[in-house]
């Protein structure tokens, strides 16, 4: 269950990484300053300004009394980054810098012991900001935000927004609460809760998007590899039934990371049911290019089958990536639900429109990663981020259907390639070119966070 919705940093970030130089190279130091073997007598932290210490020791594997690990610190480290919190995380023995020994043994059958210090730099806190948002249906939008990435120091993330379409400017709006912490009350229950006003038309399906939204999503890990799922929501949309929402399911997580993953593969199945059923009826009479809509647009009753399939691979700088997204229904399905497909979150061989919709879809995506620049520490102004640069290149297949098994009318295919841009709080920025035989020309996009991820969230 992604975690990151915040959207708010797209602008910000891009004039920031052009103008930013590297952190100082102790604080860009990736390499482990202690030797394998030596004992730890004690963990100390320092650059913990704004983040409680226990939301650093829960991730810690390296532990007092233990012999350190290299390998456990890359683990940990790793980790650390997926809270999205820190821009760079070192660690030392005896307060040395990377590559300084601590004091030697005098004896050969005494243990080196030291104290193991790990030091953190903070990402930005409070972001007044432009807030952005980029979808299929309503492009982008542009607007204010307020967010506090890290209240009360317990990583809680928290942000409210205003957006609006930019073509047709101020028709489409948008107000937007989020919360989420990987935590709650200390244990691992990672929740994410959303609340969203919509006021938009929407011209793929041909409806007015009145409605209210709020979601409650829930993680539990029993390991560190396996989590139960559950999600919770409610939305009330004008001139169709109320449509509550319940949904269960299981993850299996065994990526190195969850952010910017370089191996492992995840694999998660879900079962969630929409809706409460009405005798009213959505009709749409299509008319030239667009949909008009009379009456009432019914209420829903299915259940949705989800398996969401992810594998990654690395060789030297190469990170092959391989998706599958899987969402079958059962039971009444009205329009104003359905799937489309086309544009930066979905298909990248053409735009989103009302010929590219279904009940059910698979969207399969292939591509390799080239890291050109790994994720580097940097501050402007003393505001603290990251930044890395990829060049990308891949394969995207979509099936879209209504009833039965889909067919090969039903299956399309592009290419695509770009450059994205890693950043905090984002995860990413996409900027790609894709290609549809079928369609025969080029097409430019823009996306935000990972494909995979937007994927999932793309329906508002």
């Amino acid at each position: 269950m992604p975690r990151l919705k915040t959207t708010f940093l797209s602008l910000l970030a891009l004039a920031a990484s052009a103008m930013a130089a590297p952190a100082d190279s102790a604080s860009a130091s990736t390499g482990a300053a202690c030797a394998d073997g030596t004992v730890i007598s004690s963990v100390r932290f320092e650059g913990l300004e704004h983040t409680n210490p226990r939301v650093v020791q829960r991730e810690l594997l390296n532990k007092a009394g233990e012999a350190f690990s290299t390998e456990k610190f890359e683990t940990e480290k790793r980790r650390l980054q997926d809270l999205d919190l820190f821009t760079d995380i070192t660690v030392s023995c005896d307060g040395s810098v990377a590559g300084v020994s601590p004091e030697p043994r005098t004896s050969n059958l005494e243990p080196r012991a030291s104290n193991l210090t790990y030091t953190f730099q903070e990402i930005f806190r409070w972001i007044p900001a432009p807030a952005g948002k980029k979808t299929d249906r309503d492009g982008l939008m542009i607007g204010l935000a307020l967010a506090n990435l890290n209240v009360l120091g317990e990583d809680i993330r928290a942000e409210v927004q205003y957006r609006t379409s930019t073509d047709p400017f101020l028709d489409n709006n948008e107000y937007a609460f989020y919360a989420s912490s990987p935590y709650l009350f200390g244990l691992p229950l990672g929740w994410n809760l959303e609340f969203l006003r919509t006021d938009s038309y929407d011209d793929i399906r041909g409806f007015q998007d009145d409605s209210w939204l709020l979601d409650l999503d829930l993680d539990y890990g029993i390991s560190s590899h396996l989590s139960l799922l559950m999600t919770v929501a409610g939305r009330e949309l004008k001139d169709a039934a109320f449509l509550p929402e319940f949904g269960f399911g299981f993850a299996f997580d065994f990526r190195d990371s969850k952010l910017d993953s370089r191996r492992g593969v995840y694999f998660e199945y879900m079962l969630t049911h929409v809706g409460e059923g009405d005798d009213r009826d959505f009709s749409c009479n299509i008319i030239d290019d667009g949909a008009t809509c009379d009456g009432g647009m019914g209420g829903e009753n299915y259940r949705e089958f989800l398996t969401d399939a992810r594998a990654y691979y690395t060789l030297w700088r190469f990170v092959t990536g391989a998706t599958a997204l899987v969402r079958y229904r059962l039971g009444d399905v009205e329009r104003y639900d359905y799937y489309y497909h086309g544009g930066a979150n979905t298909f990248r061989g053409h735009e989103a429109d009302s010929n590219y919709l279904g009940v059910h879809e698979v969207l399969l995506t292939l591509e390799e990663r080239f890291v050109l620049m790994e994720r580097h520490a940097a501050s402007v102004a003393g505001v603290n981020f990251f930044y890395g640069v990829q060049l990308v290149a891949g394969l995207d297949g979509s099936l879209l259907w209504d009833k039965g098994r889909p067919g090969w009318d039903d299956y399309e295919g592009a290419v695509y390639g770009g450059i994205h841009l890693v950043i905090p709080a984002l995860d990413r920025i996409r900027l790609e070119v894709g290609y549809s035989p079928d369609k025969g020309e080029p097409v430019f996009y823009f996306g935000l966070f990972d494909k995979v991820t937007s994927s999932r969230w793309r329906s508002r």
